[in-house]
């Protein structure tokens, strides 16, 4: 009975590439449910027209600079991959 002596958990550089990675992937569907948020008030948007427009320019700001972040991590990732170090 030989017992594997392999890590039990991933190291930390390939937890992390993982984890960028599954943000890129939700970013747009966070940017969907941001923009049809306003929507779900219904004609009985006790909010102005104003401050929904606000709402929804500031969302699409912050997904801008959140898509801009996780594709310079990306990025990086890919060229460390490429010249083979470790993060």
């Amino acid at each position: 009975m030989s017992r594997d002596r392999r890590p039990a958990f991933l190291d930390r550089a390939h937890y992390r590439r993982r984890r960028v990675m599954d943000a890129a992937r939700v970013l747009p569907f966070a940017g969907l449910f941001l923009f049809f948020l306003p929507g779900l008030y219904g004609s009985d948007n006790p909010h102005s027209t104003a401050s929904t427009g606000l709402f929804l320019f500031g969302s699409w700001a912050g997904l801008i600079v959140a898509a801009a972040f996780l594709s310079r991590r990306l990025a990086r990732i890919a060229e460390d991959e490429g010249s083979g170090r470790k993060t």
